[in-house]
């Protein structure tokens, strides 16, 4: 199994539909930058705290892995397949990409 990139595109539009509610969306960045810029309905689960509180996660549901820019993303998307997680994407750009293309209302930082 394999990392898929999503684009902020994509989740904008996933996120106007009923398809949605299949998806989690799990943001990996620090506290701080959470509290200075989120998605509404994201889960945050810091990276350092992903190894310890992935059994809070469903195997089954599709997971959309968030950060910054998309490293940290990236990174624990590939630990998420590692442990056996079957339908792991990662959101190109995280929320630096989302705030220039989708919603400008979330700072950027």
């Amino acid at each position: 199994m394999t990392v898929h990139p999503f684009s902020v595109k994509q989740l904008k539009e996933t996120r106007q539909t009923d398809q949605f509610s299949g998806y989690v969306l799990l943001d990996v960045r620090e506290l701080s930058e959470f509290e200075m810029a989120r998605i509404e309905g994201s889960l945050h689960i810091p990276m350092h705290q992903v190894p310890e509180r992935y059994p809070e996660l469903d195997k089954e549901q599709s997971i959309i892995v968030m950060c910054h820019h998309g490293m940290r993303s990236q990174q624990v998307a590939e630990y998420l397949v590692q442990c056996g997680f079957s339908s792991i994407f990662n959101l190109s750009g995280g929320i630096d990409a989302w705030s220039c293309e989708c919603d400008k209302a979330v700072p950027r930082y």
